[in-house]
């Protein structure tokens, strides 16, 4: 109503008019005319959330194309997988890092899909979803005007009287950015593991140094980022209940609770955006590998034993890593105590090229493909990675399959050969 009396009285006095001549142009009669809150505020709100998405697909990408760089400078950093916080099998820590940017990539495709359903409007419906007090074809007109002026597919809905009532579609894309929460509160909580210590954690990254992490403890440094963004995950999953119950006490034609489900969504989007720029640019793009901290882990650790198992059979694995675990010894010192097997055949079983498969190693094109992602704010860098990826695309693969088993030497030479001088 109040909008209504704003725009009335604005029209009044560019007519030359004074405030308050209803008589004139009236709020209701004139400016209301075929209008209810029950259709507009329901399709404004619509709208709204589905512009706002835009933002955060934008900061969404810049993170996944963050992690997708640190995976490919991170593809020959060996480490131990770990499942049940126990030792299991080695990989890398690129292998790791991709692994955070997949995660992300399939939010996107899900939000993206999802936000298609805000598409279908009310707009028409008046009151209750019979198109009380408007002119015939009023609502398919009215349709086909909005979406000339926002371009996007907009949908009258299928059934008015259900679409005036019905909050559905927040359900499902609140769910969605809880399930996105969930995701990067995961990501944070193994960016805490891993990079606790310094001595007496894991301590196989480093994080950026931004605050001192204690007032009585001197050169503590705490995880502040992947902390802070754990906390706005949970803020988001609470705000998913509130959506829900909210679409839940809708009762009858109309559904009351629409303005805490507009406040609480506009809310979980906005902390996602800020949650995900401040990872990305403070924590993401500064994380630094421990990489002997995470080689000597790797032979340190009796998960190796795996690889031997085909060797010497699963029986003999599992004495001599209970061997191992008790007399604090390494796989290979108690392999080579045994006689078992030479120095040499273990070199061989424990090479960086045996214990990572190559799909632990991303593809060169992907890898190339991120660099050129990196540069997308500066139109020159961009051209010069794309012509470079096109020209020396056989060299490329060339070096990768000659040069794999070496790794960090084909990662140097990669970023050498793509972005010269930039």
């Amino acid at each position: 109503m109040n909008t209504n009396e704003v725009i009335a009285n604005i029209a009044l006095e560019s007519l030359g008019y004074a405030k308050g001549r209803y008589d004139i142009i009236h709020p209701n009669d004139h400016v209301n005319k075929s209008q209810s809150t029950n259709d507009v505020y329901p399709t404004a709100l619509r709208l709204a959330t589905y512009y706002s998405l835009d933002l955060l697909f934008e900061k969404i990408n810049n993170l996944i194309s963050s992690l997708t760089l640190k995976s490919a400078e991170f593809q020959y950093v060996l480490k131990m997988g770990r499942t049940q916080l126990q030792d299991a099998v080695p990989m890398t820590l690129g292998q790791e890092f991709h692994a955070f940017a997949t995660l992300l990539k399939e939010d996107v495709r899900l939000i993206k899909k999802t936000r298609e359903f805000l598409l279908e409007i009310n707009l028409g419906a008046t009151a209750i979803g019979t198109g009380v007090n408007t002119p015939h074809g009023y609502a398919a007109q009215v349709n086909e005007n909005l979406k000339a002026l926002t371009g996007l597919n907009l949908i009258g809905a299928e059934d008015y009287v259900e679409a005036t009532s019905d909050c559905g579609v927040f359900i499902i894309l609140s769910s969605t950015l809880k399930r996105l929460a969930v995701k990067l509160s995961k990501i944070c909580n193994d960016l805490r593991l891993l990079s606790s210590g310094p001595r007496t954690g894991l301590w196989e990254i480093r994080l950026p140094e931004l605050q001192a992490g204690s007032s009585i403890m001197p050169a503590k440094v705490n995880p502040v980022i992947p902390e802070v963004v754990n906390q706005v995950a949970f803020k988001v999953i609470g705000n998913d209940l509130t959506i829900t119950f909210a679409a839940e006490a809708g009762q009858l034609q109309l559904n009351v609770m629409e303005p805490v489900i507009a406040l609480t969504m506009n809310e979980s989007i906005e902390l996602l955006i800020n949650a995900i720029q401040t990872l990305d640019e403070k924590c993401i793009q500064g994380v630094v590998a421990n990489e002997k901290t995470c080689f000597d882990a790797v032979m340190r650790s009796v998960g190796i034993i795996t690889l031997l198992d085909p060797i010497l059979g699963h029986a003999k694995c599992d004495e001599i890593g209970k061997q191992c675990i008790a007399e604090n010894k390494t796989i290979q010192e108690v392999v080579l105590e045994q006689g078992l097997l030479s120095q040499e055949r273990l070199d061989e079983i424990f090479s960086f090229e045996n214990m990572i498969s190559e799909i632990a190693v991303q593809p060169y094109e992907e890898i190339a493909w991120y660099f050129f992602l990196d540069a997308r704010k500066n139109r020159k860098r961009q051209l010069k990675v794309l012509r470079l990826l096109q020209i020396q695309k056989s060299l490329l693969r060339m070096l990768h399959k000659l040069l794999m088993p070496q790794k960090k030497v084909l990662s140097k030479l990669l970023k050498i050969l793509l972005i010269p001088h930039l």
